[in-house]
């Protein structure tokens, strides 16, 4: 056991309590939690920031409002229903057609307009929130993501996670739906984890239920060496994201839509690690580099470039 801990600590593999002591703790001050765990005032402080973001077509605070969803999408084709403070995916409903009698969801299931209605009541109830407290439900745009995707992912949207420190990019995933997990882009549901070069944004292995893969399970192509486009721009709204919420350690999640080009999904206060696995290398190594060099690093265009110089998955 203990050559086992060892090996990981050579290697650079943070682990869960390095992570929540020596940076969540360090440089997340947890006044500032709610910025980032409530996605309806992340979604504000974005559009304030001139980043952007789905639209957001309304919100449903109380089971007395539910009634309401039906001309909150009244003008609309298709449609998303998440919690605003929902964690992990949980929750998340993707229409993608409204009927007379109901609707229809990612994976081509009939819903009706009385289930949905329910779906909706749970996340007030708080179902899917962080420490199951009572919360809002969001309807928001449905993202059309970007064709350079179509290969390599099953129905639903493929987002980018970038972890960042003080605003300097240190590590990215690609998170790839799948089949299995139902067109969602949620790692512990089944989507695949592809680590991603930070100088050229291009994708290296991918990582399924902690196996290796090199080709997505449901078509069968090949995942790697796939230029993500735009990288530069996510580079950029990462890491100035760190001005919106002031969290020091964060997560930032971005969809590339075929039309609108990137857009902010939302923030996390303690992203996961599995993307050490999908990039093959560990990200203490790497934090500590960059905490070395903050003092010097001042602006975004600094940060950015002091990412793709030293995360180089050749360097």
């Amino acid at each position: 056991m203990f050559s086992t801990l060892k090996k990981l600590k050579k290697a650079g593999i943070l682990g869960i309590n390095s992570r929540n002591i020596d940076y969540v703790l360090k440089y997340n001050p947890r006044k500032l939690y709610p910025l980032a765990d409530n996605k309806i005032r992340t979604k504000e402080l974005a559009s304030e920031a001139g980043i952007e973001v789905p639209d957001l077509y309304g919100t449903i605070s109380s089971v007395g409002e539910l009634k309401s969803l039906r001309s909150i999408v009244a003008d609309k084709n298709d449609f998303v229903i998440k919690p605003c403070r929902g964690c992990g995916g949980e929750g998340i409903t993707v229409i993608t057609e409204i009927q007379d009698d109901g609707y229809l969801d990612i994976s081509g299931k009939f819903i009706s307009r009385r289930d949905l209605q329910h779906h909706v009541a749970n996340i007030l109830h708080g179902l899917f929130s962080l420490g199951s407290r009572p919360d809002q439900a969001m309807i928001e745009y449905r993202v059309r993501f970007d064709q350079v995707f179509a290969e390599v992912s099953y129905k639903g949207v493929p987002d980018i996670r970038i972890v960042t420190l003080k605003g300097v990019p240190v590590m990215a995933i690609l998170r790839l739906p799948t089949k299995i997990s139902g067109g969602k882009a949620n790692l512990h549901q089944g989507a695949i984890g592809v680590g991603i070069d930070l100088a050229k944004g291009k994708t290296l292995n991918g990582v399924w239920f902690n196996q290796t893969v090199s080709d997505h399970p449901d078509t069968g192509k090949a995942i790697m060496d796939r230029i993500i486009p735009h990288w530069e721009t996510l580079l950029t709204l990462a890491s100035k994201s760190y001005g919106l919420t002031g969290l020091g350690y964060q997560g930032v999640d971005i969809v590339l839509d075929r039309d609108r080009g990137p857009l902010l999904l939302e923030v996390n206060t303690r992203p996961g690690l599995n993307l050490q696995i999908a990039n093959q290398t560990g990200l203490t190594l790497r934090l500590k580099k960059i905490e070395e060099a903050l003092p010097q690093l001042i602006s975004i265009e600094e940060k950015v470039a002091f990412a793709k110089e030293n995360f180089s998955h050749i360097g």
